[in-house]
């Protein structure tokens, strides 16, 4: 297939799976419980390495990984893989209701049904086997599950000095455990997760000192093979998505990683099967095509971008918290109670996180110029007007938001606002109404403090990086979104993201008239509503009683 006609089919897809106020994206149109999916994947019969559970003091201050200031690097061993896991991947709770229990994690997924799947190259590891080795870690166990012996130059040839990375973890994901419940959509949804996992492992990443860079575009049919999935087939094969490289305290620019080039694995013996997730399933012959057509080859490539920027001001909280507390005790709202309010200050702070920031994580985990700005509906924010804002999150999407846009916009700023934060009022008046219409008629988009549309520069991506863009334009998405996330819960509200939003009336509110700029997320940041009838269990409690994962 040409890139003309990959092209057309990933337009094709994004048409059909946009949700509209009469017709929704194509979807099982009911919950058939019989065949739902298990949310963890085991692999059975391969060797398993236990991962330590950290102490809770054991963790920075959540502000200072923010700052440019250096930080020793923990040593590279299996007691620190354990720590990224924990802070990034791992579960972080279980609820129980009513005889019903489902787990939660550190990080968010869409219906928390959880398709990403993550594994870890790696040379010898202090404490772990004296061999470079691929594993896949399970959030179920907190534990690594030994895929396969890599070969003994495998690590050495990679970039060697400064560009040689002390890991690689890769992330997959399982599409069938989306589109059971969400049918052709769940692609968006799969990547969206795929965001938020990559920024989850770059935060537990700097809170190790180490930091955590994309290694992108990297040829999908190569990163099977290093993580062991290309001969997975049928509904529950899992699609590579991307390689993730992991450095020290002293680390190359971003612009370094696109020298690096992933060494041919050969051949790998993988130990052991995957377990089966459902007795069932339906086929979405949609999501097929698309991961198809945005598959990333060899010769694709980004221009070479290097962010920029003033280094933030550290920016200290009454309640000093560390990025574990921050991380771990993160949660998506169910319902907002309509009353909380923001201070400006920790909204405007919010915003600053979201700049691509020079080796800010996790802006930094990304090689391309950002695309994504974001539309915030302002409902209750102190000494800010409620009415409708435009955030450009890098300096080069002003001018194209300002051409696409409805023209009659005021595009005013007050004087009291910080010069470096590029936030402009579009139009003032009460949008909670219209969120909520947007939001597929959902309350919590009207009862946040702010709701926020995730804007992505995207025609001009398709044309000038392929249609491999697709994928990371809901990568980047998901990014941001775990930066409300934790701005949110670190500021002592809570957030959570939307994907049933109607696509076209928010281009609508904003006065677009074609692709160049398209809504790929939706976000709320308020008050929690807390749900009395849920019990709370320690994350890794049911170890004691299933300590060979057959809850699986």
């Amino acid at each position: 297939m040409t890139d003309k006609a990959r092209r057309e089919t990933v337009l094709r897809y994004h048409e059909r799976t946009k949700h509209h106020p009469n017709r929704y994206a194509r979807s099982p149109g009911y919950l058939d419980w019989e065949t739902q999916p298990s949310p963890f994947r085991l692999y059975r019969g391969a060797p398993r390495l236990p991962l330590t559970q950290p102490a809770d003091s054991d963790s920075p201050d959540y502000d200072s990984i923010f700052l440019h200031d250096a930080r020793d690097a923990t040593p590279p061993g299996l007691d620190a893989v354990g720590r990224l896991f924990f802070d990034s991947l791992s579960l972080s709770a279980w609820k129980q209701s009513s005889g019903n229990r489902w787990s939660l994690r550190v990080n968010p997924s869409s219906g928390n049904l959880h398709p990403t799947e993550a594994y870890l190259l790696s040379p010898a590891l202090d404490g772990g086997p004296a061999s470079p080795g691929l594993y896949h870690y399970s959030p179920l166990l907190h534990a690594l599950e030994h895929r396969a012996d890599l070969p003994v130059d495998f690590w050495n040839r990679l970039p060697g000095g400064s560009l040689r990375p002390i890991f690689l973890v890769g992330l997959s994901s399982i599409p069938w455990r989306e589109s059971w419940k969400y049918g052709e959509r769940a692609f968006r949804y799969c990547q969206h997760d795929i965001g938020h996992a990559a920024a989850a492992v770059a935060i537990a990443a700097a809170a190790l000192g180490w930091r955590a860079l994309l290694v992108d575009p990297a040829p999908s049919g190569r990163l099977a093979e290093l993580m062991g999935i290309a001969d997975q087939n049928g509904p529950e094969r899992e699609l590579a998505e991307c390689l993730i490289a992991i450095f020290p305290g002293s680390f190359p620019e971003p612009a370094g990683m696109d020298r690096f080039d992933l060494p041919d694995p050969e051949r790998i013996r993988s130990l052991g099967e995957p377990n089966r997730l459902s007795e069932g399933h339906r086929a979405w012959p949609a999501i097929d095509e698309v991961a198809w057509a945005t598959e990333a080859g060899l010769e694709d490539r980004f221009p070479v971008f290097v962010p920029s920027g003033t280094r933030p001001e550290l920016r200290r909280r009454p309640a000093r918290l560390t990025v574990r507390e921050v991380v771990r005790r993160r949660r998506s709202a169910v319902a907002m109670d309509g009353v909380t309010h923001l201070d400006r200050d920790v909204f405007f702070g919010i915003l600053e996180r979201t700049l691509a920031r020079d080796a800010t994580p996790p802006n930094s985990l990304l090689p391309w110029q950002p695309t994504v700005s974001l539309v915030c509906m302002v409902h209750r924010v102190r000494d800010l007007s409620p009415g409708l804002y435009i955030f450009p999150r890098h300096s080069g999407q002003t001018a194209l938001l300002r051409s696409a846009l409805d023209s009659s916009f005021d595009w005013t700023r007050e004087s009291d606002w910080p010069e470096h934060l590029p936030l402009y009022r579009l139009a003032g008046g009460d949008f909670r109404s219209r969120a909520r219409l947007i939001a597929c008629h959902q309350e919590i988009a009207a009862d946040g403090a702010v709701s926020v549309a995730m804007l992505a520069r995207f025609g001009a991506a398709l044309d000038d990086w392929g249609p491999w863009a697709y994928r990371r334009l809901f990568w980047e998405s998901g990014l941001v979104g775990q930066i409300l996330y934790l701005e949110a819960e670190a500021a002592g509200v809570s957030g959570t993201g939307i994907g049933c939003f109607f696509d076209d009336v928010t281009h609508e509110l904003l006065g677009l008239r074609d692709r160049s700029l398209q809504c790929l997320y939706q976000f709320t940041i308020g008050g929690r509503v807390e749900d009395p009838r849920l019990q709370s269990l320690p994350a890794y409690s049911h170890l004691a009683s299933d300590p060979d994962g057959s809850l699986a």
